[in-house]
């Protein structure tokens, strides 16, 4: 199982009830969207295992990418909108699918196709069968090229890293700035930094250190945890960047924490003046499609103006790629995307009760 996020497990749960009453009496009941979905598919009786999963999926809704198996074949589905990459890979003596084009080059396969949206493919002895179970409406996640995936990937045709370069090209052209030097935060800012760099004439230099053995900030659960994280992850190059007007080049800002922890050790440093530019526009939506975002409320684009925003962070100046940019460098139309963390517009319908989704099975500490 690659990726699933459901935005109807409330409903998929109660179908379970119904056709496996006192399922939630059992010991071992599902406390995950995935073993509903296995429960689902075991539950259909008198089918075999590809005819049970053909008659399950058209019944999911939200974002997944799943690969799965029996004894003799492997499987794989993915949604109708294709939020998520899953690609097929050839070896010379079988088959790969994996979430990323980077997944094949590293176990030496050679690239095929991607599994379309709505598609289901079934891998055994005898080939490749395919089965669209369910029409196809293209909404790749537009936060892939900013931030998800690898670099060295490929998605829809066009390289991740290639997109990011663009990326900072179109923001030096929009928010240009006169300055000394530009930095990345690594490893995520780098390509648009590069392409900042190249696009302004400004000289590129690496003047933040990463420690490789810290996760990812945005997405712990505490302030104090996040903050000490950022301490930990970066630390800046003195010697770079003392005495000197810095753009510092990040993908994103969710909360502005890491920015403001930033701008402060820039400072400390030396910095005469820091300027941030960031490669998407501003996160104003919570995503439910299986990237664990802040809720809203956090989200400091959300309740906060650019300008408030550049103050909240103590930076001089504070420049976001147009959401026009971002979706240029794609080289897909916008209506091929989903960009609803930058414009609150969701393809896939969710809960109003958000209790319904996928966070119903969380266990929740009431105490």
């Amino acid at each position: 199982m690659l990726f699933r996020s459901l935005t109807n497990t409330g409903d998929l749960a109660e179908l379970l009830e119904k056709t496996v009453p006192h399922y939630s009496d059992h010991s071992n009941h599902a406390t995950t969207d995935t073993e509903i979905m296995t429960a689902l598919i075991a539950s259909q009786e008198g089918k075999n295992f590809e005819s049970s999963a053909l008659s399950v999926l058209p019944k999911l809704r939200g974002a997944f990418s799943l690969v799965f198996m029996d004894e003799h074949t492997l499987y794989a589905a993915r949604d109708s909108h294709g939020v998520r990459p899953l690609v097929i890979g050839r070896l010379d003596r079988g088959w790969v699918v994996a979430s990323e084009t980077a997944a094949l080059d590293i176990v030496g396969a050679s690239f095929v196709r991607e599994v379309e949206p709505g598609e289901f493919i079934a891998i055994d002895a005898e080939g490749l069968r395919s089965h669209q179970w369910a029409e196809k409406t293209p909404k790749g996640c537009i936060f892939e090229y900013v931030y998800l995936a690898r670099p060295d990937t490929a998605i829809s045709g066009r390289n991740v890293h290639a997109t990011r370069v663009a990326v900072g090209e179109r923001l030096a052209k929009e928010h240009p700035v006169n300055a000394d030097i530009v930095i990345p935060v690594p490893e995520s800012g780098t390509p648009a930094a590069v392409g900042y760099a190249r696009g302004s004439g400004i000289p590129y230099g690496a003047g933040l250190v990463k420690n490789a053995y810290v996760g990812r900030t945005f997405i712990q659960p505490s302030q104090t945890i996040r903050q000490l994280g950022i301490r930990l992850k970066l630390n800046p190059l003195r010697e770079i960047i003392e005495g000197k007007k810095v753009v510092v080049v990040d993908d994103s800002i969710v909360r502005g924490n890491t920015q403001r922890a930033l701008v402060k050790m820039l400072r400390e440093a030396g910095a005469l003046e820091i300027h941030v530019r960031i490669s998407s526009p501003p996160v104003k939506w919570p995503c439910y499609y299986g990237i664990d975002f802040a809720s809203r409320a956090e989200l400091i684009a959300s309740g906060l103006e650019i300008d408030d925003i550049r103050r909240s962070i103590g930076a001089d100046s504070l420049g976001y790629v147009s959401m026009e940019g971002l979706v240029e460098a794609t080289t897909l139309a916008q209506e091929k995307l989903c960009t609803a963390c930058f414009t609150g517009e969701y393809p896939i319908q969710i809960p109003t009760d958000i209790s319904a989704g996928k966070h119903l099975l969380e266990i929740v500490d009431k105490s």
